[in-house]
């Protein structure tokens, strides 16, 4: 099955994840999904993530939920750029989310990043999602 959309399915599988308290949840392996999973555990968002390559050359990237005092660490997980529509930003106009609580995803020229990290490296790009 071909997806449109395969960073918003993951996106989708982490909300639904947490919707049901699971405490994993797996989802087909690619290098932006990888580096959107690096970023949210940097942040704290996500306890670890590991990738299981099998025979028929697929490969799936099994992600650990964090959970503080039995509530879900991530509140809303959004995607805000969609292959119909995608939303590219300057490092000047970078939005701030939920007030600096939360973050945003961004792909940028000098790789996959947080909103904070675009800013001080002066970099823009595309929002991939939003975080809180």
């Amino acid at each position: 099955m071909s997806l449109s959309d395969p960073l918003g399915d993951m996106l989708t599988r982490i909300r639904n994840a947490y919707g049901r308290k699971k405490t994993t949840v797996s989802t087909p392996a690619s290098r932006l999904r990888a580096r959107v999973l690096d970023v949210l555990k940097a942040e704290g968002y996500i306890r670890d993530y590991s990738q299981t390559d099998f025979d028929n050359g697929k490969s799936e990237i099994n992600i650990e939920l964090k959970y503080f005092d039995g509530t879900p660490v991530i509140r809303e997980i959004a995607r805000v750029s969609k292959p119909g529509r995608r939303v590219y930003v300057s490092a000047k106009s970078i939005p701030h989310v939920a007030n600096g609580l939360g973050i945003a995803i961004l792909s940028t020229p000098k790789g996959v990043m947080a909103d904070h990290d675009a800013r001080e490296q002066n970099v823009g790009g595309e929002i991939l999602c939003q975080i809180f």
